[in-house]
């Protein structure tokens, strides 16, 4: 009998054990799940300016702020070089070269798509589209301080956008790892988030390149 109450008590903890093991690995995948997801949304995606969309109303209800900076009608149109802020996106170096009234004030690694979603070739004006900070259940993947997984994001045209990343993402830095936007590193979307808001979309000329 004290046998049989011995190995009962065995297999209960045995058990327990396991269970304590099995939530541990759970919360662990989890947590990978959050640090290492995708943490843009699909800027591909067939239904994207709907969810980009309910992007912008949840935008609003987060900071009270319009997601969108109105193009200046009465500023003469520029391009590449010349216009006041000029960024080049080489995808076979994977850097942007940010340069401001002709001149180059910053280089920085990026993150183009990865090899199945790769970034477009592209080039323009801005779309307005553009946030300080993004934070959505249906796209999760991490937080940055407070400001989302897509910190101060510039879209450039459909989904496609120049933002910030979340900081496990910040090794695959220099390598092509996204859904497609242009990542950079957080400290670096907000300078060219911050030269976007101050000379315009009009102002501004985005190519991306081979």
């Amino acid at each position: 009998m004290i046998m049989k109450k011995q190995i009962l008590k065995t297999i209960a903890l045995i058990t327990l054990f396991l269970s304590v093991v099995l939530v541990y690995s759970e919360a662990q995948a989890q947590e990978a799940v959050e640090t290492s997801a995708l943490e843009e949304l699909d800027p591909a995606a067939p239904n994207i300016e709907e969810t980009l969309q309910e992007m912008d109303r949840e935008y609003i209800r987060q900071t009270g702020q319009l997601p969108y900076i109105m193009p200046d009608f009465l500023e003469i149109s520029c391009q590449r070089y010349d216009c006041p802020v000029y960024v080049e996106v080489r995808k076979s170096e994977q850097k942007l070269y940010l340069y401001v009234r002709g001149a180059l004030v910053h280089t920085w690694l990026v993150s183009t798509g990865a090899p199945k979603n790769e970034t477009p070739l592209w080039e323009g004006h801005p779309n307005g589209r553009i946030y300080d900070k993004y934070s959505s259940k249906a796209n999760p993947g991490g937080d940055y301080k407070g400001l989302g997984n897509m910190p101060y994001a510039v879209f450039l045209h459909a989904g496609y956008a120049v933002h910030g990343t979340i900081e496990s993402n910040f090794k695959k830095l220099g390598t092509k790892a996204s859904h497609g936007c242009v990542r950079v590193h957080p400290d670096n979307g907000f300078i060219f988030n911050r030269f976007v808001r101050q000379y315009g979309i009009s102002a501004t000329w985005v190519s991306i390149i081979n």
